[in-house]
């Protein structure tokens, strides 16, 4: 029986892999034209200083993850040649660091008094930067440089260099939601600590510290998730990602495809709440994905309500009609996959599971509660 589904079976890691992104990158040269201009008499240097003359030109900051290139310097020279051609100054350039992804750089672009503040990473550099940005009017530019680039996708951007930076210079501002998760509650972490030699008239044991991990809150523009696919993303080769791109989540996907269920005690908005088995549950503020898969069809970046599903396969052959499901954009009539639409949803686990925003893993959890927070953020997009 196990061989007469084999390849459903594929079919559905293939499918669960592309939930997580894919690997786009591609490059457009410049083309940079100067217009010819008749010889005048040089203007009195008086002129010069007109209001209109002295009006200084717009500058963009660029929030780089540097670990997406191998050498920035011609990475530099393309955005401030693309800058310098649609009539902008020199950018500032920052770079996100292991110990701050983005948000500290985000804040020292506002102060620096920037016209736009643009992203060059994945999805995670876009969630860093974007966090310090909601409830401002300052707009984000998005240059596409990660693994998956899906809020990219969803808002149907170019994920070429130039065309990207062009659009973020020169595109019209959208305002888009944000998704807000909570993660709670209070959970304590034990410290561990290296053996100590006992005293001559001591005690070799001593009491184990702790660590309290106070609740959390993160903003997501793509989407958050528990269980499952969480922890695929944190059990994928980065090096491997690296060389290959969103086909190194397979591998994982395989590893994790059976792992156990858990039981969630769900509420949405008002509604009375209910109880699932369950491997996976996706909260999303858009639902496009790699491969034109949409995992959740009715999913808009503007239409001030979250999308939750909650995948509930039983075995290895429960993932083929969720495979399906996904494939065909079918939502109803199978116990396997719900959906739900809302403006809040409360998750509650009964053990810790792994939760991951916009593809970075934040730990485990127990209890997570998403609300949205509608036109919370200014995207630059094309102009048509």
């Amino acid at each position: 029986m196990l061989s007469d589904n084999l390849p459903w079976i594929i079919a559905a890691i293939v499918v669960l892999a592309l939930v997580i992104g894919g690997f786009v990158m591609t490059r457009v040269a410049p083309e940079v034209t100067a217009p010819l201009r008749r010889r005048r008499p040089r203007p009195h240097r008086g002129h010069f200083r007109s209001e209109e003359h002295d009006a200084p030109a717009r500058r963009a900051a660029v929030i780089i993850n540097p670990t997406k290139f191998a050498d920035l310097r011609p990475v530099r020279e393309r955005i401030t040649a693309a800058c310098r051609a649609n009539g902008w100054a020199e950018p500032v350039f920052l770079e996100t660091t292991a110990d701050d992804t983005g948000a500290g750089q985000a804040a020292a672009a506002l102060r620096e008094g920037v016209d736009v503040v643009c992203t060059l990473g994945g999805d995670g550099t876009v969630r860093n930067v974007a966090s310090v940005l909601v409830g401002t009017e300052m707009p984000l530019g998005i240059l596409p440089a990660g693994t998956g680039n899906l809020l990219a996708r969803n808002l149907d951007l170019p994920v070429g260099l130039e065309a990207a930076l062009t659009v973020a210079l020169t595109g019209r501002n959208r305002r888009i939601d944000v998704g807000e998760v909570h993660i709670g509650p209070v959970e304590v972490e034990p410290i561990e600590v290296k053996p100590v030699e006992a005293e001559p008239d001591g005690d070799a044991e001593g009491p184990v510290p702790e660590r309290r991990l106070g609740p959390q809150t993160h903003h997501f523009l793509v989407m958050s998730g528990i269980g499952l696919d969480a922890a695929i993303m944190a059990g994928t080769n980065e090096n491997l990602k690296k060389k290959v791109g969103w086909p190194a989540y397979l591998l994982s996907g395989a590893k994790h495809l059976i792992s156990p269920e858990f039981r969630v005690n769900v509420r949405v908005d008002d509604e009375p709440e209910f109880r699932r088995r369950s491997r996976m549950v996706v909260i999303g503020n858009c639902g496009r994905l790699l491969g034109g898969l949409v995992l959740m069809p009715s999913a808009l970046v503007d239409d001030g309500r979250l999308d939750a599903v909650i995948a509930s396969p039983r075995g290895l052959v429960g993932w083929v009609p969720v495979a399906t499901r996904v494939a065909t954009r079918q939502r109803k009539g199978h116990s396997t996959l719900d959906h739900k639409v809302c403006t809040e949803i409360r998750v509650v686990v009964d053990r810790p599971v792994p939760v991951q925003v916009d593809g970075d893993v934040l730990g485990e959890a127990t209890e997570v509660t998403a609300v949205v927070r509608p036109a919370a953020l200014t995207v630059r997009v094309s102009q048509s």
